[in-house]
Parts: structure tokens; C-alpha cells; sequence
């Protein structure tokens, strides 16, 4: 069992200016801000990213990925990735999340330093895509050189506590130059144990609470919204789930 020491930071993945607002009281220190979480998450639009970083509460990371599925992208796809790179970091971002992959499993260096290359002198961490690796922890050293400053993981896993073995193999091999977030269905019940077992200094949840609609006239033949969810209500930041996680960390 890793030994825990100074504080771990707790980054909250967002969807809205609301979001934020509830992750910053909540007592996140950071925000991944996307769309489209239903999808595992999509870039956000500009607007969106500009008025949260307008709203000054936290450091904002824009997630950048054009669409949902693989992380093996077209020539145009990729033209897209290196655009929106650009866009957040004009738009005033703390940091992008991205990834980019070979069919066979890898990394795809190329594209990686052309995409690290637009986004500097913003914090790049490379996200989930890194759970589909063919060799994740070959993959440390070529991402450190490459300029990456964090990964994104749940360990090769569906939920970062079932793959706390090897997250506290990354963060052994990651040293201090490359930080290890630990993500995938983190929650305060166990983000202790999580923290003590793989020695992540940083964790990453979405904590999707529901917002229900204040809408009066409801049409109950129109539907817009699939697999049976509620066309008038919306997922949104559960602040008082992102609380209780940070209490769990903070608890002595």
C-alpha cells in the first residue's frame, strides 16, 4: 500500500458555466470542461469554453476530441483537433485533454508533438485514450519526452479502484515528471482506499447529478431525448457529491 502524503487535487469534469460553479464551491481545484459526457466526452463549443473562462473560478482544461469513439482520427479529423488546440488556448485555457492513437495500439508521436506544439505553453494532459494503449507503461517515458504533463487513467480498467494495481505501477514509473489522475467512477466512499493503494496525487470524476425542468406546459407525445431520459429535465454537477469527495481527502 502507497503511503499518503499532502494533498491530493480533485479535478471535476464539467459541462456548463453552472458546473464549474458548483464544482468551485464544492472545493475542486480544477475542471476538465466538455460536452457530451453521455459520449465520454466531447469539445465543448467556444462560446461555452469563453464563458467559463470568463467566469474566473477555477482553472479550466478544454477537452478536445471531435467525436465520440476511437481515438484514430482522419486527416480532417485531425485538422479539427489541431483548430480547437488552438482555440482554447487563445481563448485564455489553463490546459488541453487529447489523445491521439495508432491502429495497432500505440501512440501516435507525430500527430501527439504536432498537437503539444500548438497547444504551448498550455498544460497537455493525454486522456482516457490512454487506457486503450497496447503498452501503457511503455507509453510513459515517449509522453514525458514528448512534452505531455498528465495522463488520464482508470489502470487499464472499466473503474480506477479496479485498477488500482497497476495506477500505483504508472505513478511508480511517471516519477515527478508526469502526474498520474487517476479517473473512471471515483467516488468518496472509496477515493481514500483508491488514493492509499495506487498513490495518485490527483483524481478525476464527473459526479452527474439531475436538474429538473421548472417548465409547467409539458407535451408528452414530442420526444427528443433517447434510451427513456427526460426530454425536459438535464444532467448537471452534483456539488454535493463532489463535496463529499473532497471532505473524503480532507478527512484527517
Amino acid at each position: 500500500m502507497q503511503r499518503c502524503a499532502g494533498p491530493v487535487a480533485v479535478e471535476v469534469c464539467v459541462e456548463s458555466v453552472a458546473g464549474l460553479e458548483a464544482a468551485a464551491r464544492a472545493g475542486a481545484q480544477r475542471v476538465e470542461l466538455c460536452c457530451g459526457l453521455s459520449e465520454g466526452g466531447l469539445t465543448p463549443g467556444l462560446a461555452l469554453s469563453e464563458a467559463a473562462l470568463a467566469a474566473r473560478r477555477l482553472p479550466v482544461i478544454v477537452l478536445v476530441r471531435p467525436r465520440a469513439g476511437d481515438f484514430l482520427y482522419s486527416a480532417s479529423e485531425f485538422d479539427v483537433l489541431v483548430r480547437e488546440v488552438e482555440l482554447a488556448r487563445a481563448a485564455g485555457a489553463a490546459g488541453v485533454a487529447l489523445g491521439v492513437l495508432t491502429r495497432d495500439g500505440g501512440l501516435d508521436e507525430e500527430r501527439l508533438a504536432r498537437l503539444v506544439q500548438r497547444a504551448g505553453p498550455l498544460a497537455v494532459t493525454f486522456h482516457r485514450a490512454f487506457d486503450q494503449l497496447a503498452d501503457p507503461l511503455g507509453a510513459l517515458e515517449r509522453l514525458r519526452a514528448l512534452g505531455v504533463a498528465r495522463i488520464l487513467t482508470a489502470g487499464g480498467a472499466a473503474r480506477a479502484r479496479d485498477g488500482a494495481r497497476q495506477l500505483a505501477e504508472l505513478v511508480s514509473a511517471a516519477g515527478d515528471g508526469l502526474e498520474v489522475v487517476a479517473a473512471g467512477g471515483v467516488r468518496a466512499d472509496h477515493v481514500r482506499a483508491l488514493v492509499q493503494a495506487s498513490g495518485v496525487r490527483a483524481v478525476h470524476l464527473a459526479a452527474r447529478g439531475f436538474q429538473p425542468s421548472a417548465m409547467r406546459f409539458r407535451n408528452p407525445l414530442a420526444r427528443l431525448a433517447t434510451g427513456g431520459d427526460d426530454d425536459y429535465g438535464w444532467r448537471t454537477t452534483d456539488e454535493h457529491e463532489v463535496a463529499a469527495l473532497v471532505r473524503a481527502l480532507q478527512a484527517p
